[in-house]
């Protein structure tokens, strides 16, 4: 059969598959399945740059009731004494380490830089083989400046200085130039670039007048996105590119590793069709690269990004100009 290892951060996986953060991504038992069904790597549950913040000022409120706030002991109590939720996630990671063979990703979803990016050699310290900075910013006013670039890339160079382990950053498709921002962060260091992350989707219930959550799931067209931005960018930049929303099946992993993708993240798929289904994902893989006589990932990612594909202004047209001359 073919051979789907690759690498991803430069870490060897068995699969290009890997398990995006989700609450399916929050235990032992979880990640232990997901491995047995043979994930490449799992991205674990975010930790919320407000709940690290919060633990460090419980800490630091201790510190101060208990006249602790000495100098030399500023340090271990901002760092070390973290408990309930952050010593949870690092027990997590810990003991997913202990348990599977699989690289196991550490993820923070954040806004800033600001207070929180000591964490991430708790992290690194923890076991993490990596870790995936999720960022959260989208310009929302017309006071907004144009800065939202930068916030990406000092959140990385932040948590960069940290750690020695390898860091990708998530981003959002808010950007007028995201070839420039993945070719920014690539520049910076970043091991990886993911395309692209989720935020909450509101609605209203016109029936009860309030706001409600919607698409929580994503839909198989959506892969599409994160199609165009992979094959413009691939080939391109140093950072790997992670692509991930809308990927439903083994199929759509082809397209992804075709424009150039290193690896894929899934979730939605897993919640609606079971860990089991990454076989299936799998064997679709396998088959094509079989018909079409790959041996091995390399042979053909990125077969069919800009820089490959016989007509690379399809990646670039957004209007439907053949579609409406033959009306």
């Amino acid at each position: 059969m073919p051979d789907i290892s690759t690498t991803y951060m430069g870490i060897p996986v068995k699969s290009p598959i890997i398990a995006s953060s989700s609450s399916l991504t929050y235990s032992v038992e979880n990640i232990k399945a997901l491995a047995d069904n043979g994930v490449g790597a799992v991205v674990l549950k975010s930790i919320f740059e407000e709940e690290i913040v919060l633990e460090m000022e419980k800490n630091m409120n201790k510190m101060m009731s208990e006249n602790y706030l000495y100098p030399e002991t500023m340090d271990f109590y901002s760092t070390e004494e973290a408990d309930d939720i952050l010593s949870s996630y690092l027990r997590l990671i810990a003991d997913c380490k202990k348990a599977v063979d699989i690289p196991i990703i550490a993820s923070v979803n954040c806004v800033t830089a600001d207070n929180w990016t000591y964490f991430a050699k708790s992290l690194q310290d923890a076991g993490a083989d990596g870790i995936e900075v999720n960022v959260f910013s989208v310009p929302s006013s017309e006071n907004t400046d144009n800065s939202t670039r930068g916030d990406y890339l000092r959140i990385f160079n932040a948590v960069k200085k940290e750690v020695t382990i390898p860091v990708s950053i998530k981003i959002g498709k808010y950007f007028a130039n995201i070839p420039k921002v993945i070719k920014e962060l690539s520049d910076s260091g970043a091991d990886a670039v993911v395309l692209f992350n989720r935020f909450f989707s509101p609605d209203i219930d016109v029936d009860r007048m309030t706001l409600v959550s919607s698409n929580v799931y994503s839909d198989p067209s959506e892969y599409m996105l994160p199609l165009r931005w992979v094959a413009l960018s691939s080939g391109k930049v140093d950072a790997d590119l992670s692509a991930t929303t809308g990927i439903h099946d083994g199929k759509t992993v082809v397209k992804m590793l075709l424009a150039g993708a290193q690896t894929v993240q899934v979730a939605t798929v897993l919640y609606k069709k079971g860990f089991e289904y990454l076989n299936e994902m799998t064997f679709d893989i396998e088959q094509w690269m079989q018909k079409k006589g790959f041996e091995t990932i390399d042979q053909f990612r990125g077969n069919l990004n800009e820089n490959n594909v016989s007509n690379p202004a399809g990646y670039l047209r957004f209007q439907f100009m053949k579609h409406i001359s033959e009306k």
